[in-house]
């Protein structure tokens, strides 16, 4: 499948999102049961790609798995009930597993290396964690509509980065309130910083970016 189509099938699935944010309304029994369904079906089909790998390329086809499942468990019940609690959970959640996925990844580096890596990955974790909590501006002003924008906005930068061939999306978090973009996560270089605030800046709906990228192998 190509950038551009995996990246029109995220703003589709962000605006699906949006429709029932704006409505307010709790998932049906069935909904919510059929989206628990899918989770657990995409996890098993995930862990037998996995089995098919050796050594620590299992263990992070492993901790890649586990963590779309956290995440995606998360998502189904901002979905579900939204609100400023579950919106959190789902930060968390993404910080989380992003932090075990990079922790398995380290240890095919030496142990200087790897005891650096490490360090580095919580660091992120931490300083994402931090961000996922809300402000009191935002969190109980911020109105349903607000947020199904933010929503959109978030998954036309993630298409957008995700379509920029210089840039390594998986490496880029993106976060939004009330038009303001936020990115976050390791790049490998000052020209990768600089394009993604670029690309973030050309999307509609967009009031700021900020940049709290980090280069690897610094902080």
């Amino acid at each position: 499948m190509s950038k551009l189509s995996i990246g029109a099938i995220a703003v589709a699935i962000a605006l699906a999102f949006s429709a029932g944010a704006l409505a307010a309304q709790p998932m049906s029994k069935d909904a919510y049961q059929a989206g628990k369904d899918k989770i657990a079906a995409e996890y098993k089909s995930a862990q037998t790609a996995c089995n098919a790998l050796a050594a620590n390329a299992k263990d992070i086809c492993m901790a890649e798995a586990k963590g779309q499942r956290k995440v995606a468990k998360a998502e189904l019940e901002a979905s579900n009930k939204p609100s400023d609690k579950t919106r959190k959970a789902v930060s968390v959640a993404k910080a989380e597993a992003a932090y075990a996925v990079a922790k398995e990844k380290c240890d095919d580096k030496a142990a200087n290396a790897r005891a650096a890596c490490v360090k580095e990955a919580k660091a992120a974790e931490t300083r994402a964690k931090q961000k996922s909590a809300p402000s009191a501006s935002t969190s109980k002003t911020e109105s349903v509509g607000e947020y199904a924008d933010d929503a959109v906005i978030t998954a036309k930068v993630k298409a957008a980065v995700l379509n920029e061939p210089t840039l390594n999306s998986a490496e880029i978090n993106v976060e939004t309130s009330k038009g303001r973009v936020q990115l976050s996560g390791f790049v490998s270089s000052r020209a990768d910083i600089d394009r993604a605030v670029k690309v973030a800046k050309g999307v509609e709906g967009v009031t700021s970016v900020k940049n709290d990228m980090i280069l690897k192998g610094t902080q």
